[in-house]
């Protein structure tokens, strides 16, 4: 059983920790590094289930959406298991990887193949993709996507050092990146969103210099609607 009764302790104020071996390090190592990546993706879930919990499933007749409800419920469950998976993987992170105790919880295997068999399940439904995706939208999918880059984030600090990690835990942690586009472009389906897709230099409209100075000329008019 863990049991926390004081959180300050006053042993890091010189600029140190104690990795889960008890050995002590700088702040500033890149496997504390690591580990305050983590907490940071997994402070992101977190903030996808907040949004996610914030939809609107009223209908415009006054009833509800069946479809918000789903999309709520689906987000909401995966999100929580994937917070316990990576505060497991935290704890493991912070250790050496030759001194990870037998006890310790890991992400295994059934971790890793469960985000590939949910993203091919959302996929069925998703249609091929003709250009980029760019991270925008609701504040659902945009966070969603704002995750993914966190976790690539994680991934590239944990490759820096992959000869202390497990290669299961960068596979897992590969595959999160992807599970979380692939939620994001389902949310997007499933609640009636246009994707945002990345358009050629060609393609995009030109600067709005001119309608700046509009607006600002006619501020008045603005304020009287």
């Amino acid at each position: 059983m863990v049991r926390i009764n004081r959180v300050h302790t006053g042993g890091g104020d010189s600029g140190k920790t104690s990795l889960v071996d008890g050995s002590r390090v700088e702040k500033s190592d890149s496997r504390i590094e690591i580990v305050g990546t983590c907490d940071e993706l997994n402070s992101w879930m977190g903030i996808i289930v907040m949004e996610a919990n914030r939809l609107d499933e009223t209908a415009d007749d006054g009833g509800s959406k069946p479809t918000v409800r789903r999309v709520r419920s689906v987000v909401c469950a995966a999100i929580a298991r994937l917070q316990h998976e990576l505060f497991d993987l935290g704890a493991e992170l912070a250790c050496p990887i030759e001194k990870i105790p037998e006890y310790m919880t890991l992400v295994d295997q059934e971790c890793s193949d469960r985000l590939i068999s949910e993203m091919d399940a959302w996929n069925e439904s998703l249609s091929e993709l003709t250009s980029f995706i760019l991270p925008a939208g609701s504040p659902l999918v945009a966070v969603t996507n704002l995750a993914r880059t966190v976790c690539r984030r994680l991934e590239r600090r944990m490759v820096a050092i992959s000869e202390g990690i497990r290669p299961l835990s960068l596979q897992y942690i590969n595959r999160l990146s992807d599970w979380l586009f692939i939620l994001g472009r389902w949310v997007s389906l499933r609640l009636g969103e246009d994707e945002t897709l990345w358009k050629p230099i060609g393609e995009r409209r030109g600067d709005r210099t001119e309608m700046i100075r509009i607006q600002d000329e006619h501020d008045d008019v603005v304020e009287k609607l």
